[in-house]
C-alpha cells in the first residue's frame, strides 16, 4: 500500500485524495466512526425509550387487561352455564315426577271409567238376562200349557179311539198327574 502525507497527517487509506479499500477497516477514521456510533445508539435508545417502548408496554398491558377481563367474563359464564344446567336438571326432574303423576292419575281416571262402564254393562247384562229368564220362563210356561192342552186334546182321542168315554175332568187329572211326575 502506498502511502501519502497531506499536510501533517499521514494516512495510509487515502491515495491521491480518495479512500482506499473499506473505510470500516482504516483504523485512523475508527474513532470518528465510533463516535457517530455511539451518537446514534443515544438517539435510537432515547426514541425507544419515550416513544416506541411506551407504546408497546400501553398495548401489552393493554392486551393483559383484555385477556384478563376476557378470563374473568368467561369465568362468570362457566358458572352462568354451570347455575343454568343444574336448573335445567331439576326443572327436568320434576317435569318427570309430574308426568309420573299425571300418567298416574290417568290410568287412575280411566281405570274408575273402565270400571264404571264394566259395573253398567254387567247391569245391563243382568237386566237382560233376568228378561230373557222371564221369556223363557214365559215361553216355557206357555209351552207346558200348550204341551197339556196338547196332551189332553191327545187323551181324549186315544181314549175316544180305544172305544171308551171319558170326561174332560178324568182326562185333565190324568194329564196333570203323569206332568207333575
Amino acid at each position: 500500500m502506498a502511502t501519502e502525507t497531506l499536510g501533517e497527517t499521514t494516512s495510509t487509506c487515502v491515495v491521491d485524495g480518495s479512500a482506499v479499500g473499506m473505510p470500516q477497516l482504516c483504523f485512523d477514521w475508527w474513532p470518528n466512526q465510533i463516535f457517530w456510533l455511539l451518537v446514534t445508539l443515544a438517539v435510537i435508545f432515547f426514541f425507544l425509550s419515550r416513544v416506541a417502548l411506551p407504546r408497546i408496554a400501553s398495548v401489552l398491558a393493554e392486551r393483559q387487561g383484555s385477556i384478563t377481563n376476557d378470563l374473568a367474563a368467561a369465568e362468570d359464564l362457566k358458572a352462568r352455564a354451570l347455575e343454568a344446567e343444574e336448573a335445567y336438571n331439576k326443572a327436568l326432574a320434576e317435569a318427570r315426577i309430574e308426568a309420573q303423576k299425571i300418567i298416574a292419575e290417568a290410568k287412575a281416571e280411566i281405570q274408575a271409567d273402565l270400571d264404571a262402564a264394566t259395573a253398567k254393562a254387567d247391569a245391563e247384562i243382568a237386566a237382560k238376562l233376568a228378561e230373557s229368564e222371564k221369556k223363557i220362563a214365559e215361553t216355557r210356561a206357555g209351552a207346558m200349557e200348550s204341551v197339556q192342552g196338547v196332551a189332553k186334546d191327545t187323551a181324549a182321542e186315544l181314549v175316544a179311539a180305544m172305544g171308551t168315554k171319558a170326561d174332560a175332568r178324568t182326562i185333565t187329572a190324568a194329564v196333570n198327574a203323569r206332568m207333575k211326575g
